[in-house]
């Protein structure tokens, strides 16, 4: 039975040749569920896969105080305030390049004093002591990133196939340890998403070591105040080596940016967030990808599946309907003006801004739809970019309704929906109809539901029509 990827890789025919392999594959997993989410777009909605209660991922932001937002574990008063020199000096592109050097390396030797809670890789166990860190992860894409979308499409692969698994898992559940437990379920059958004793690490997804941790060393931003510690040996763990490079949004582009010459479609990759937030004015002005998706420093890496950040992001203004020799005239015009990237940024969500006449009743009239989509829509198999309708940082784009008025019309409605996983939802179907999900079956099936439940309406405004 082929993998997901191997339909998609046939579907491309010749377009898939080795120089284009790395990009597609890489695609393909990005394409069945993206780690998220992050810069509005990439993600599927669900929960993770892990036994951790997770809190709701589609809640508004919460501004916080510095008595309930902690960035590093809470210093002991006596613990004297370090100057800023100790901040680690490596130029960042050198730093980031060993940090996400794939496939990573194993953690290796214990050092010596370590206690089990020091070489835990378990998210869970990092929130012991770094409890509103770990409280915004487990709700967010990046704890989930390993849903049932993704893991259908590992469970079609033999569990020796670890550079296939590489393709999916390196931005997924890019650790060595977890690349040994996905290996490790695979090899034991059954259901991928079972919890095993001592082998879950796989499907915690992003996980904090993930970004933390190397060689069972620790890595972060400075403190608030642009210090770092000294004398790490007094401090759990062992401290943490302090780098700006946690600050920089090339730290995100790591998964969220392809390479040049990766795979494009119409001159533009299909991964391409941090080249698209570095055209903007929002780099220029300083704004990191960090400051939206981290505000103070917050794991929530919220986008465009949550409702309150997309409406942070875009402005929308209605003009209210007028009628004109039996023709209703009405308008919607939608801004991208405060998102730092394309709105969407990725080629999953679909946004769609309609306008439809009701009855009194509530029903939707025939003939009264019409439509615009904001998005980037590509052939089912990926051979082709169909449009790209999407908004580049303050752009905008007005919706226009005129339409004849119907009988009985009594409302018009004006709304903006989106479907934060519309290329999502059209790929379960198929798989599930072709049967290139065998084994994965059930999660694909878990996946498509996710898919369909994430979407939402962002904008809604109900004007009684004039003489109704």
């Amino acid at each position: 039975m082929k993998s997901i990827m191997d339909y998609l890789h046939d579907a491309l025919g010749e377009r898939t040749g080795e120089g284009m392999r790395y990009g597609l594959s890489r695609w393909c997993c990005v394409l069945v569920v993206a780690v998220a989410a992050t810069l509005a777009g990439c993600g599927e909605s669900g929960q993770p896969a892990a036994p951790a209660k997770t809190a709701p991922a589609k809640t508004a932001p919460v501004k916080t105080t510095p008595a309930n937002t902690a960035s590093q574990s809470t210093r002991p008063a006596d613990t004297p305030v370090v100057d800023k020199t100790d901040v680690d000096k490596t130029d960042v592109d050198t730093f980031l390049a060993s940090h996400w050097a794939r496939p990573l390396a194993p953690q290796g030797q214990p050092p010596a004093g370590f206690t089990p809670t020091d070489l835990s890789l378990d998210p869970a166990t990092c929130g012991t002591c770094h409890a509103a860190q770990f409280e915004a992860w487990r709700g967010s894409l990046h704890a989930a990133a390993m849903g049932p979308g993704i893991l259908g499409q590992l469970a079609e692969m033999a569990a020796g196939a670890r550079d296939e698994h590489q393709d999916c898992i390196r931005c997924h559940a890019p650790l060595a340890e977890q690349a040994d437990s996905l290996a490790a379920a695979l090899a034991a059958g059954g259901d991928l998403a079972e919890l095993r004793p001592g082998g879950n690490l796989h499907l915690h997804g992003m996980i904090c070591a993930a970004c933390h941790v190397r060689g069972y060393q620790r890595y972060g931003p400075p403190r608030r105040d642009g210090s770092a510690p000294k004398d790490r040996a007094n401090f759990p763990h062992g401290g943490w080596i302090a780098s700006r490079a946690f600050e920089d949004s090339r730290f995100c582009a790591a998964c969220h940016q392809f390479e040049p010459d990766q795979y494009a479609l119409n001159g533009k990759l299909l991964e391409n967030t941090y080249e698209e937030w570095k055209a903007s004015r929002h780099a220029r002005e300083g704004r990191t990808c960090q400051s939206c998706h981290m505000p103070d420093r917050r794991h929530l890496w919220r986008g465009i599946h949550d409702p309150e950040t997309t409406r942070a992001g875009v402005t929308i203004d209605a003009v209210k309907p007028t009628t004109d020799s039996g023709r209703i005239l009405a308008a919607l015009n939608i801004r991208n003006s405060g998102t730092g990237h394309q709105f969407p940024t990725y080629v999953t969500p679909k946004v769609i801004v309609e306008g439809v006449q009701e009855s009194a009743q509530g029903k939707i009239l025939p003939g009264t739809l019409q439509q615009l989509f904001i998005e980037r829509r590509l052939k089912p198999d990926l051979s082709a970019e169909l449009s790209d309708t999407r908004l580049a940082p303050d752009q905008s784009v007005t919706f226009n309704y005129r339409a004849a008025r119907a009988p009985g019309a009594r409302t018009l409605v004006l709304r903006v929906r989106v479907e934060p996983d519309a290329f999502y939802t059209g790929l379960y179907r198929d798989l599930l109809a072709s049967g290139s999900a065998a084994k994965g079956r059930r999660l694909i099936q878990h996946a498509l539901e996710n898919s369909i439940a994430s979407q939402y309406t962002l904008f809604e405004s109900r004007y009684p029509l004039p003489g109704a």
